[in-house]
């Protein structure tokens, strides 16, 4: 009974506010990202990696896409390193996609567990106190269909383990 009262409170905290959003999905996850004006960065990181026309494929995918703010936490010196390095860039991306189209509402079963990334690891998936998170970023909407997948958008950059 407790885990059902966790799976009713995250799912109203977490898809309430996204029902509208998910009825139109006539965009692809790259097309979404980029009318919603708040992914610049992340347009441009995904051009930069060569992963547009990949995001734009058939899919399905699960995206937890930072914000332009999001990026703006990242050192500079950092980001432009990473914007130079196509390789790294790509592996960090690929880390924020997960293949196949996961829902807010299937969180709870990941709870405390990883989610497996297109890029190899696994990014760990904790509920908490009414919120979600994907490593250390906190998840702040959820459920934004795209025809291809669906986006969650995170408030910080994740970055893989290092192999």
């Amino acid at each position: 009974m407790k885990s059902l009262s966790l799976f009713a409170a995250v799912a109203l905290a977490v898809a309430a506010p996204t029902v509208a959003r998910a009825q139109a999905a006539e965009k692809d996850i790259v097309e979404t990202a980029v009318a919603a004006g708040t992914f610049k960065t992340l347009a441009t990181a995904l051009g930069a990696a060569g992963l547009v026309e990949t995001l734009k494929g058939a899919g399905p995918f699960t995206v937890f896409a930072p914000t332009d703010d999001a990026f703006a936490k990242i050192p500079t010196a950092t980001l432009d390193g990473l914007l130079k390095d196509k390789e790294a860039l790509k592996k960090v991306l690929l880390y924020h996609v997960v293949a196949g189209k996961v829902m807010a509402a299937d969180v709870v079963k990941l709870n405390g567990k990883g989610a497996k990334t297109v890029e190899g690891a696994e990014a760990k998936i904790t509920v908490a106190n009414g919120g979600v998170k994907v490593d250390n970023a906190n998840v702040v909407k959820t459920d934004i269909a795209a025809k291809n997948g669906v986006i969650h958008v995170i408030d910080s950059v994740i970055m893989p383990p290092k192999q």
